[in-house]
């Protein structure tokens, strides 16, 4: 949907006068504005990731996600540095975590993962501080065993030694409190070079100063903002229909179509849930407006019972506080929720702000809307796209009255259950009444997810994302070739991550991508593998599954006989369908972590322009995806597997499985891979790595964490 204005005749009810009072000033709950720059310590702290606008909104992180903080840490001559990242969980309580410096050492990157397991907001700051022992561990290594200044040496081992002795009795780690002791009176001169190294730099020894050891010149970076989210809100599996379609059925005898409604859904949701689906999204529920309604294919003369748009929100029977009659009333949206839970799904409402113009909103706050000086009320419109049937709402005209009762319809739905939100076209509406929304709602619910539907600029899509949407569409629909895949797979796994979590639909009812309009299996496949590995988040929009494909024109992207404007019931289990390859990708997806995290991903080199190669790891659980990018014929190449990269020995001989066929193969270093039109995808696990099994943690359970 899309809401650029353009004029037409309002409906008498509709109409109103352009002289509205000036509105006043937006709600005041703004978030902090950034810092104008933080000093440099006396030891220097400087590019810490992930930091959003200098601190003005929380980075992005989920419950049990591996989250990796960075900075660059150095310091002026030739002593050694170290760093620590100290979180702060939503108590108050902090704890350390220790940096590892990364390689090539001159760069001073500095890394740790962390991983937090509360929901709610958190805090980090990084600690560069000067290291006395890591300095002196270096004199030790270059001089005893040249026998160069031993007796300074050891006089320098045993202050460093003794202060971290005392430190670790301080705290009562007795036992490393004496092996210090003694580490200290060990290192005398009168001891050979190397067995002083054996004393001073033993593993025990090195593992107690790492915990006890003195840290000098403390320099803390500023506290910057984390959000960590339910982990729903990174990984989870969307399905998309509409009610209305199912059980939906032609009456002879009345020569009518009667709707589907709540109650004759059930089916739907029993079958998204065996498909192993987490989210069933609903387009809106609300009565549709009947002044210049859209019959089929968009048309401006709809017949006397066409539907209408969805989107289309409003009418003599309410607005968005309301549920079609059609559909049924609130005890069966209730019972239609509660079948949900019971099947471990969540229910998504889509939050649409715009009016039909037969909206109450239109008849009683006319000043919420666009008039033009004939005292018309503008429509939405994103040429070559009109939509007469929808009226934006203008957010500057009363934006105390629109934001209350935005968050008042929100919160309507929330107590009836929804906990989930698909936002219609939010780049349309000023990113500052979000940021004001979003927090309103964390401050109080913080498991509520919002999903930005923005396929707009890059940077309004990053910054919806920034203010606080869970959340995002993204161009996955119109990435296709393998440069343009990899790319865009780099870009969400590690430009983005923090700020924005992406969500792969393959399809919506506004997009029949050009990749799918040959209607060959292959080719839903492919984009099914693709979309369910490459992002922790996934969606599909019904009909998908039965290789729905026919364009309403050619070069177009809307579907012929689009069910945003008509009745469009479906025979599920029809010959060909996909619910056997969705059910199993979910399936994978649930049995394997690397799946359900956005940020450890790599790519790997295969010669072939239309064979793609990438992996996700977390911790022991590796999983390989090599996909074909043609539908129509077979595809060979090999792939080189970057193992190291993995995290794997570089000469490492692996035993893979194929999740989606069951066959077990050995792979290294160097592959070959065939893939067909009728298999054009491997989906393989690593099982062990030089004959020794992998113990990984198991996946997520069916439920809705």
């Amino acid at each position: 949907m899309s809401t650029t204005p353009s004029a037409q005749p309002t409906p008498p009810a509709a109409r109103a006068s352009d002289r509205v009072p000036a509105a006043p000033a937006a709600p005041a709950a703004q978030p902090p504005r950034p810092s104008l720059g933080v000093p440099v310590g006396r030891i220097p702290v400087v590019q810490v990731s992930p930091v959003v606008e200098g601190g003005a909104y929380p980075a992005k992180a989920s419950v049990g996600e591996r989250l990796p903080i960075r900075a660059k840490v150095f310091r002026e001559g030739h002593d050694a540095v170290n760093a620590s990242v100290v979180l702060t969980d939503p108590e108050g309580v902090e704890r350390r975590v220790a940096m590892t410096a990364l390689l090539p050492a001159g760069l001073d990157d500095w890394e740790a993962s962390v991983v937090l397991d509360q929901e709610g907001p958190w805090t980090f700051r990084v600690e560069g501080w000067s290291d006395p022992w890591e300095t002196w561990v270096h004199h030790a290594e270059a001089k005893l065993p040249l026998g160069i200044d031993v007796a300074l040496v050891c006089l320098e081992g045993q202050q460093v030694v003794s202060a971290a002795a005392e430190a670790a009795a301080a705290s009562g780690h007795n036992g490393d409190a004496a092996l210090l002791r003694g580490t200290a009176t060990a290192l005398t001169p009168d001891s050979p070079p190397e067995e002083l190294m054996e004393i001073g730099l033993s593993r025990s020894v090195r593992r107690a100063m790492a915990q006890h050891g003195p840290r000098e010149l403390v320099s803390p970076t500023p506290d910057y903002p984390l959000f960590c989210d339910r982990q729903r809100a990174l990984f989870s599996s969307w399905y998309e229909f509409f009610p209305r379609s199912q059980g939906a059925y032609w009456d002879d005898e009345t020569q009518r179509w009667v709707s589907g409604t709540f109650d004759s859904s059930h089916e739907r949701l029993e079958a998204a849930a065996a498909m192993g689906f987490d989210i069933v999204y609903l387009p809106p529920i609300h009565p549709i407006g009947r002044n210049f309604r859209k019959g089929p294919n968009n048309t401006l003369t709809p017949g006397p019972d066409d539907p209408g748009s969805p989107w289309a929100i409003g009418a003599a029977e309410g607005g968005h506080d309301a549920i079609h009659p059609d559909l049924g009333d609130f005890e069966s949206f209730d019972r239609f929720v509660a079948k949900a839970t019971e099947l471990g799904l969540q229910v998504a409402l889509d939050l649409a702000l715009q009016a039909s113009p037969d909206h109450p909103w239109v008849r009683d706050h006319p000043e919420w809307f666009s008039l033009r000086p004939d005292g018309t009320i503008a429509y939405a419109e994103n040429p070559p796209k009109k939509y007469q049937d929808i009226y934006p709402v203008n957010f500057d005209r009363d934006p105390e009255g629109i934001y209350a009762e935005v968050l008042r319809l929100v919160r309507f739905w929330m107590e009836r259950g929804i906990r989930v939100f698909r936002v219609d076209n939010p780049h349309t509406k000023p990113v500052s009444f979000w940021a004001w929304l979003l927090a309103e709602v964390r401050r109080t619910d913080p498991d509520v997810i919002f999903l930005a539907e923005a396929f707009t600029k890059p940077e309004m899509m990053r910054t919806l994302g920034k203010v606080g949407y869970q959340q995002s569409y993204t161009y996955f629909t119109w990435r296709n070739e393998k440069w343009e895949l990899e790319e865009y797979l780099t870009e969400v796994s590690r430009e983005t991550a923090h700020v924005m979590r992406p969500n792969f639909f393959v399809n919506t009812p506004d997009i029949n991508p050009t990749f799918l309009q040959s209607g060959q299996p292959s080719a839903f496949t492919i984009r099914a593998v693709l979309a369910a590995t490459m992002s922790p988040t996934w969606g599909v929009y019904s009909g998908f599954e039965l290789c729905e494909h026919v364009p309403l024109r050619v070069g177009g992207e809307e579907y012929m006989d689009s069910e945003k404007f008509q009745y469009r019931p479906r025979d599920y289990d029809a010959p060909g369908n996909l619910n056997l390859l969705l059910g199993r990708l979910n399936a994978i997806r649930r049995e394997h972590p690397a799946l359900q995290q956005l940020r450890d991903t790599h790519l790997h080199h295969a010669p072939h322009a239309e064979v793609l190669a990438f992996s996700k790891s977390a911790g022991d659980d590796h999983v390989l995806v090599v996909c074909s990018l043609n539908q129509h014929e077979v595809r060979e190449s090999e792939v080189y597997l970057d193992l190291a990269a993995m995290g794997l020995p570089e000469d490492a001989v692996l035993e893979v499985r194929d999740e989606l066929t069951g066959q077990v193969f050995t792979w290294g270093a160097r592959n070959f891979v065939s893939l067909s039109p009728a298999s054009p995808a491997h989906l393989l696990s690593v099982r062990s790595v030089n004959g020794r099994p992998l113990h990984r943690a198991p996946g997520t359970d069916a439920g809705t964490p």
